[in-house]
């Protein structure tokens, strides 16, 4: 069921605790946490404890969760001191935009001149 934590989900695991991760920030909806594979310096992913596969689910469902995942955004950039420089936060939604984990996430990624376009 939507919003209900899945057996199989990495992130959701992650959320319980039974798959450790560099957590860096965490709030009453939200776990933010490094990225095992960085493609920046900062490289932080910021998801909702509750399930949904992607974030155009997650904003129809729950769209105060979606807003809290945008603030934590902000605030882990500004923990991480790449506020003043530049930022980017990327939600990823479908396997041909490259989304591998079917839990809405974002990846909030600095530290590094990033350009337009990407990929």
């Amino acid at each position: 069921m939507a919003g209900e934590p899945q057996a199989d989900c990495l992130f959701c695991k992650i959320v319980e605790g039974t798959i450790p991760a560099t957590v860096v920030r965490e709030t009453e909806t939200t776990v933010a946490f490094r990225d095992i594979n960085p493609q920046a310096p900062t490289h932080v992913l910021v998801i909702p404890k509750v399930h949904y596969p992607d974030a155009a689910s997650l904003a129809a469902a729950e769209p105060g969760v979606a807003a809290d995942i945008l603030r934590e955004a902000a605030q882990v950039a500004a923990d991480e001191k790449i506020d003043d420089h530049g930022y980017r936060i990327v939600f990823n939604t479908g396997s041909g935009a490259g989304q591998t984990v079917w839990h809405a996430h974002a990846h909030v990624l600095g530290g590094r001149g990033l350009q337009w376009p990407p990929g």
